[in-house]
């Protein structure tokens, strides 16, 4: 029985709200808490003391290394590792940033614990953690881009087309880009169908998940 009980490391920087996850995790059949960490600097250090857990559920705002370098630093060292980020933000740009770091599932801080339970669940048993705020959209578009990144290196972009690009990263609507690019929305139009075509990507969002990866936009 032992033996498939799941070690989660629990890393967040509010030591209540850490304290208070981790007794409810207590509750959860086949998982229990390794070891708590405060920041990613943190967790590194304990790994030599814990070792290696199966799930790390990771915060994204903390001091002296955050979420998304802690992500990081896992996909490169510890590749096998689930990591889920656990956050109070639900911007797509934080999600997006994250999962490109290599989170495989995004959690908010409100969510039921049943939510939680079943994040668990589905990182150990698929890889990854569908919800309602991480889209299989979202996650096809990664892969896309992760499929064409051959194609993409050698694309070349207009000026005014990474100006675009910058903008399908923001909230603004075709619109108001057109507006602040001071073009006609049909001119807008015409910029995200081109790039669309050059990058053999589909929507908005795979046209936003290019910009962060290849740097266009700093997140």
């Amino acid at each position: 029985m032992s033996e498939n009980i799941k070690n989660i490391a629990l890393v967040d920087d509010h030591i209540l709200f850490r304290k208070g996850l981790a007794a409810l995790i207590s509750y959860f059949p086949a998982y229990k808490i390794s070891f708590e960490a405060a920041n990613g600097k943190d967790f590194i250090r304990q790994l030599e003391i814990y070792g290696v857990p199966d799930i790390v559920l990771l915060d994204i705002n903390m001091p002296e290394m955050d979420g998304y370098s802690t992500a990081t630093w896992l996909r490169i060292n510890h590749p096998a590792v689930n990591v889920l980020a656990l956050s109070t933000m639900d911007a797509e740009t934080a999600i997006i940033k994250m999962i490109t770091n290599g989170a495989r599932g995004y959690v908010l801080k409100d969510a039921e614990p049943e939510e939680l339970k079943r994040a668990f669940d589905e990182v150990i048993s698929k890889g990854y953690f569908y919800n309602d705020l991480v889209t299989r959209k979202v996650m096809q578009s990664l892969n896309s881009l992760a499929a064409h990144s051959e194609i993409s290196s050698f694309v070349k972009l207009t000026e005014r087309e990474m100006e675009f690009l910058k903008y399908t990263c923001t909230e603004k609507t075709y619109n108001e880009i057109a507006a602040e690019m001071f073009v006609s929305p049909r001119t807008i139009d015409g910029y995200r169908n081109a790039l669309c075509e050059k990058l053999q990507l589909k929507s908005r969002t795979g046209l936003a998940l290019y910009a962060v990866k290849n740097g266009i936009v700093k997140i």
